[in-house]
């Protein structure tokens, strides 16, 4: 598959609402590497290249994606029967998933696989980081405010990960996903590569959100790191508009101020019992692209996506 389709995962700080805008600063290239790839939601949002790369720093994220690429069918089978063969799954949704049916997105199945199930395995990693990131409140994946977050209205049902993961398995192919760290990704681009970066915020309590925390000398050292190979490679970040990185990347080509509507589904926050319609936000964010806007030749393609 070499088509437009969503990303798999609920990502917090993701650009799924700002595909579009994204898309339309895109030039053409034949090599295309996200060194943040979190849920990549752009890269499921274009076309394949000659070659193409997904990094990121956290390796359990990583698992999940390298098993969805290698293992998809050992991974709906965990999400079924296997799980239950293999864990202590709570014995009332034990007959239902015996007989083929994927696991329900429950509260206390979210509990469970938050609290007591320990994996043995890679696979039984991504299995459980799945379910997770499926019936987890924004898709956070950080344990202390990784709340139960599922509603049959407005999130992916479990009828449909199956498919989603096929999808997505497909579109992976040949995809090189690795786990390092951002400067080796960087330094080692072909020259006149596309790398799409999408950096923790600047400004954020990313405690909150990651697991893996972006020190401000982290965010000094990715600046000096794309100037040192600004003259080889296209580089386009998104990042949150402050002062401190228009001053950080004010030798780069152009920047954008962008903003764009997104979701907060307040039926995915149901701590509290609550079950209502998500709530509407602006993103603001900086596109700073070492580019011209002349030189985005790249035809925007339809965005027409895969349910």
């Amino acid at each position: 598959m070499n088509g437009t389709i969503n990303s798999p995962f609920r990502y917090a700080g993701g650009k799924f609402y700002a595909r579009k805008l994204i898309l339309a600063h895109v030039p053409r290239h034949t090599d295309y590497i996200e060194p943040f790839a979190g849920g990549g939601s752009i890269f499921f949002a274009k076309p394949k290249v000659d070659f193409n790369q997904l990094n990121d720093i956290d390796r359990e994220l990583v698992n999940v994606y390298l098993t969805i690429r290698d293992n998809p069918d050992e991974l709906i089978y965990f999400l079924k029967r296997q799980l239950v063969k293999h864990t202590r799954i709570p014995e009332k949704y034990t007959e239902k998933v015996l007989y083929g049916d994927p696991l329900p997105a429950t509260k206390e199945l979210h509990g469970f696989f938050k609290n007591e199930y320990k994996p043995k395995n890679d696979l039984e990693r991504a299995g459980r980081w799945f379910y997770l990131n499926r019936t987890s409140y924004s898709g956070i994946m950080n344990n202390q405010n990784m709340y139960w977050g599922y509603g049959d209205k407005y999130s992916m049902q479990p009828k449909n990960w199956a498919q989603n993961i096929i999808r997505t398995s497909e579109k992976l192919q040949g995809v090189e996903i690795t786990n390092l760290d951002f400067e080796n990704i960087i330094d080692n681009a072909p020259d006149g590569a596309l790398l799409f970066l999408d950096p923790p915020y600047y400004n954020a309590d990313q405690d909150k959100f990651y697991q893996h925390y972006f020190s401000k000398q982290d965010h000094f050292r990715l600046a000096e790191c794309l100037r040192r190979n600004n003259d080889r490679l296209k580089l386009f970040i998104t990042y949150d508009n402050t002062p401190d990185i228009r001053e950080l990347y004010n030798w780069m080509s152009e920047m954008h101020d962008k903003e764009w509507n997104y979701c907060i589904q307040r039926t995915d926050d149901q701590r509290n019992g609550t079950d209502k319609k998500g709530e509407r936000y602006k993103g603001k964010e900086l596109f700073i692209l070492n580019y011209t806007a002349e030189q985005v030749s790249i035809d925007e393609p339809e965005l027409t996506f895969a349910s």
